[in-house]
């Protein structure tokens, strides 16, 4: 017999999993306009206060080349601020204890500059820096050779966790590269095993131009699960660029990935090389044919996806989805979730849009309420050896 349990399919799907949010930091980073240091603390308090417990808030490099981030040090003041924590108090959250605030970092001057924030009192709980598998996409990223890197990674880690910040380390084009295109799953794993071996908290594993789909997703992660196997270790970070996303979310909650993250309305991808009026360095030319269309997995989706599923997840997702709907306005346009406007199935169903008259036909023609075959046919369906194609009424 078919096993129709998919929990006793994938024995490593969990039922309870973490969901980031990252639009602030990652999903602000790719628009084109400057969005207001109020936008900013209002999605991230917001967020925080209908289930968020894992963050990202904010990027530290140099407001040259990411001047969308020039007021970092303030939204993270509005953060870690005692009026903010009292609002969350209210809501029986501890904001010190339940939430962890991530700031990106990815060379040492920021993690530097996080260091000092945190002798401030506003410097995040953890930090992320980030490798490439292919070294040109790393190189356009962080400007170093990846041997480089690895040693410049090595001192900002023991930096970080001498003045207690974690260390999440990306590792980045596990399935494919915008750049040189095709890359091997199995380099992914050792640069995973390379930063945990120079002492990460964590690793974000990361498409960051949409090039997974759910075979090579499930795959990978299976790969990493059975290499090192401790969920809370590993984070799924997708890009979306062909509406597939979700087969891949799918396939890593079937390898027993369960920390996800994503933006509302979808937003994000390569940091802008425009704002508001002037270009700006960012990382160089765009990789797409169309930079409007890309972005990340939509956060409203991914968790009504989850959440049907049956998995908890920890989010009041109406509220997500409120606040899908106001992020529309704040950018002024359409953005990607379909979950904002068509909403979550309704297990009540629409009795509104029912037409009259059912009941009083069913009295009519002589049918008891709720019968829905024929009373003379047998209560059981059996059928015989030939059906449909091979009935034989349809023998030529």
């Amino acid at each position: 017999m078919t096993e129709y349990d998919l929990w006793k399919i994938f024995p490593r799907m969990p039922k309870k999993v973490m969901v980031g949010d990252i639009t602030i930091r990652d999903g602000f980073q790719h628009e084109e306009k400057f969005v207001s240091t109020a936008a900013k603390i209002f999605y991230g308090q917001e967020s925080i206060l209908a289930g968020c417990r894992e963050l990202e808030v904010t990027n530290l490099g140099s407001p040259e080349g990411i001047p969308q981030f020039k007021d970092a040090e303030q939204v993270m003041t509005a953060m870690k601020s005692e009026q903010f924590k009292k609002r969350c108090a209210r809501a029986k959250i501890d904001l010190d204890k339940d939430v962890m605030l991530t700031n990106v970092t990815i060379r040492e001057p920021a993690v530097d500059r996080a260091i000092e924030m945190k002798k401030k009192g506003i410097g995040p709980d953890r930090i992320l820096m980030m490798v490439s598998t292919d070294p040109e996409h790393h190189f356009a990223n962080s400007g170093t050779t990846l041997s480089q890197y690895w040693r410049e990674a090595e001192r900002c880690i023991k930096k970080a966790a001498d003045a207690g910040i974690k260390m999440c380390g990306t590792v980045s084009t596990i399935w494919g590269s915008p750049i040189s295109g095709a890359t091997k799953l199995e380099d992914a794993v050792e640069f995973t095993k390379r930063w945990f071996s120079i002492g990460a908290y964590d690793i974000e594993h990361a498409d960051h131009d949409g090039s997974a789909n759910g075979a090579d997703v499930y795959r990978y992660f299976s790969m990493i699960l059975d290499a090192m196997p401790n969920p809370e270790a590993h984070l799924c970070h997708l890009h979306e660029t062909k509406r597939i996303a979700s087969q891949s979310v799918l396939a890593a909650l079937q390898a027993g990935i369960a920390r996800f993250e994503g933006t509302l309305g979808g937003l994000g991808g390569q940091p802008a090389n425009f704002l508001d009026d002037c270009p700006i360095r960012g990382t160089g030319e765009y990789y797409y044919k169309d930079h409007r269309f890309v972005g990340l997995v939509t956060l409203e989706d991914l968790l009504v996806q989850i959440d049907e599923l049956g998995i908890e997840h920890g989010y009041d997702v109406d509220r997500m989805l409120w606040l899908g709907t106001k992020m529309e306005k704040t950018i002024g346009r359409r953005l990607r979730s379909e979950a904002i406007y068509n909403g979550r199935t309704a297990k009540g169903g629409n009795p509104q849009f029912g037409r009259p008259g059912l009941k009083k036909l069913v009295e009519k023609v002589g049918e008891k309420p709720g019968q829905r075959v024929p009373a003379e046919w047998p209560a059981e369906v059996k059928l015989g050896d030939k059906w449909g194609p091979t009935a034989a009424v349809w023998k030529k």
